[in-house]
């Protein structure tokens, strides 16, 4: 008897999964790496190679003088997400690999320098976002706005009514939120 479900041409069947399209969903990934050089370039290659799409990738310190976080957050189907994870796991300067919760807090930073003409709308703009004025001249001023992505894109919009000179952002920086520890 010959298992049910769809054949092709050749009369072999096809796998229902295999063939199923996946959403794409976002994914924050962070790693714990040795705090060593070549690490990025490393682990950026392998998402080069497979051809992950990385929509942001922060590394910093940590308590540990012999290690640093990275925060990786990509855009992939589920199976590209796992298979990601199972990737990075495989570097020798990967200590490990945790996926976060989507309730993790998620925090970027924009510096945003803007025409000085209106300073004192400017600094009621940047208070609107818990914002704050970094830098100031006769010409520009330049704000700095940290929260999540939605505050720091609607900071931006807000800005751009004072005509927007330059834009710096970070990635995404991520934890686990309460007493949970961020692997």
């Amino acid at each position: 008897m010959r298992p049910e479900g769809r054949r092709n041409t050749q009369g072999i069947r096809i796998d229902p999964e295999a063939e199923a399209t996946h959403e794409p969903r976002q994914a924050v990934l962070s790693a714990l790496v040795k705090h060593k050089p070549g690490v990025l370039a490393e682990v950026s290659g392998l998402f080069s190679r497979r051809q992950f799409n990385i929509e942001s990738l922060t590394v910093g310190p940590t308590t540990d003088d012999e290690m640093a976080r990275m925060t990786i957050l990509i855009e992939e189907p589920t199976p590209g997400v796992e298979q990601a994870k199972k990737q990075l796991q495989k570097l020798v300067p990967v200590i490990s690999v945790t996926e976060l919760e989507p309730e993790a807090i998620r925090r970027e930073l924009a510096m945003i320098k803007v025409d000085g003409e209106k300073p004192d709308d400017i600094n009621a703009v940047a208070d609107m976002y818990g914002g704050q004025a970094v830098d100031a001249c006769d010409e520009t001023v330049t704000v700095e706005v940290t929260g999540s992505k939605q505050k720091v894109d609607a900071a931006i919009e807000a800005f751009s009514q004072f005509g927007i000179r330059e834009i710096v952002r970070t990635g995404t920086a991520a934890l686990e939120r309460g007493a949970k520890d961020t692997q």
